[in-house]
This record gives structure tokens, C-alpha cells and sequence, in this order.
């Protein structure tokens, strides 16, 4: 599943495309919305909400979810006359057309249009986003710390709790942090944690490729991430493999032994 950084580069994309113009016609390839029609509105602006996508105007919000497949791609209208999407026609889920731009949903997880009023009903749930501007830190910890006993792995996946993080972040930023993903959140500096997770997302913010060594080398981006059975970066130990999470929800775990020793809660590595 897209992490933060993604849907975020996503909505910076479509917003400087598609901010301030008319919308033309519109397609929504779902039953439930098949027969709405924003032809006329303005879409005002483009925005990530966590893992959530809402392309807003005045008066309605489209909102998705990328899920595992899903994607959004911009066309200039005369390459779609030619026949130049570049898919499979059948994954279309969502089409946005302007003058100059037009925006094709494909395969995407969750597609709604809803009144500007009930947003929350699609995002409401969310914690604090960690790509925000104005992320409320405060409120990131406080939820964070609501559960004392949950992993401190599980608690980082837990949207509700702070909106943004993906499997690859936390699993890096726990190595990172020399914390053992299956330490309870009482058990941690869970500040240090949040930190150095909302500083590595915004570093990769705006790459394409993620790193989290500092190379970009093919093979080297990662300390952990599905590196299970190779030797660690630092020490040599060869990497663990594990799951966590509620028996729907388990998130493959990528740890160093020896770096990321039980009940960790020792210095950066």
C-alpha cells in the first residue's frame, strides 16, 4: 500500500494541474456515483489527508484511496482522443477533465464524492498527519500513548493515531531508532520515535526513490526493509522476519537482532 509520501506527491501533482480550473466533464465508474455529474465546478484545490486523496470544490469532495493498486495520472486531452492511456480501460475508476488537463483514477481502493460538509465522514478518523504543515505533534503523542501496552510497530501503523506512516517507514525508523518493533509504546521513548519517523518521511517527501541509508544506489536504500536473512548494515546479524498486528491486519516486521535488541529502548543507532 502507497505510504504518505506517495499520496502526498500525488496530490501536489494533480492540484498544480488542476487548482483554480473548470472542470468539463466528469466520469465516476462506480454504481453508486455513475450518474454524478460536476461538469461546471470549480476544483479549487488538491489535498493529502494521511493516505487519503480529496480533490475539493466549492461545493463537493472527491475522495480516494490508492489501497494496494490503485494510482492517479494526468493526460493531456489530445492524448486520450488518440487512444493513449497507456492501462487496461477496465481499471478506470474516476476521470476529471479540464481544458488543459484530465485526470484518470485507476483501480483506486475507495472512490466517493460526498458534499464539502461530510469530509469527515471519510477522513474524520484520522490522526494528525505527519506530512502536514500545522501536524499537531501533541495530539500524534497523545494518541500514541492512549494504549501503553500495544507494540510500539502496531501503534506507528495505527491511522487513527497518527495518519501517514506505511510499513517501510516504521520499519526504518525503528532500526533507526534501535527500538525492537515488539516493544510495548510505554516501554519506548516514543517521542525520539515519532520524530525521527516524521523527519524521514519529509526527507523522501519529494523522491521518487526512497532512501534510508543516504545512498541511492540500487540495493542500498534500506536497513531493514525486506532484507530478511541478509546481514545487517552495521553489525553483520543477519535480518529477522515476523508479523504484527490484529490477525486482518498483520504487517510484515524487518529487525536487526543485535541493533534492535528485546525491550529496546537504547540510544540511535
Amino acid at each position: 500500500m502507497p505510504e504518505g509520501d506517495t499520496v502526498w506527491r500525488t496530490a501536489h501533482h494533480l492540484n498544480e494541474a488542476l487548482a483554480g480550473r473548470v472542470l468539463t466533464s466528469t466520469e465516476f465508474r462506480v454504481p453508486r456515483y455513475a450518474t454524478v455529474d460536476l461538469t461546471g465546478e470549480v476544483l479549487r484545490e488538491v489535498v493529502s489527508v494521511g493516505k487519503h486523496l480529496l480533490m475539493r470544490t466549492d461545493e463537493h469532495s472527491v475522495h480516494s484511496h490508492l489501497k494496494m493498486e490503485g494510482s492517479w495520472h494526468l493526460y493531456r486531452p489530445a492524448t486520450l482522443r488518440r487512444g493513449g492511456l497507456g492501462r487496461p480501460a477496465h481499471t478506470v475508476r474516476a476521470i476529471l477533465r479540464t481544458d488543459e488537463w484530465v485526470a484518470v483514477g485507476f483501480s483506486l481502493g475507495i472512490i466517493e464524492v460526498l458534499p464539502r460538509a461530510d469530509e469527515a465522514s471519510a477522513v474524520g478518523h484520522l490522526g494528525p498527519d505527519v506530512l502536514d504543515p500545522l501536524f499537531d505533534r501533541d495530539l500524534a503523542l497523545a494518541n500514541l500513548r492512549r494504549d501503553p501496552e500495544v507494540p510500539v510497530f502496531v501503534a506507528l501503523h495505527d491511522q487513527r493515531k497518527v495518519a501517514g506512516f506505511g510499513n517501510e517507514f516504521v520499519n526504518e525508523t525503528l532500526y533507526l531508532s534501535a527500538v525492537d518493533p515488539r516493544t510495548p509504546v510505554g516501554e519506548v521513548d516514543i517521542e525520539r520515535i515519532l520524530d525521527r519517523g516524521v523527519k524521514l518521511i519529509r526527507a523522501n517527501r519529494d523522491r521518487i526513490e526512497r532512501s534510508f541509508t543516504g545512498s541511492l544506489r540500487p540495493g542500498e536504500l534500506h536497513w531493514v526493509f525486506s532484507r530478511s536473512g541478509r546481514p545487517c548494515r552495521r553489525c553483520g546479524a543477519l535480518i529477522g522476519e515476523t508479523a504484527l498486528g490484529p490477525p486482518t491486519q498483520e504487517r510484515r516486521v524487518y529487525f536487526c537482532p543485535t541493533c534492535q535488541p528485546p525491550a529496546s529502548g537504547g540510544p540511535d543507532v
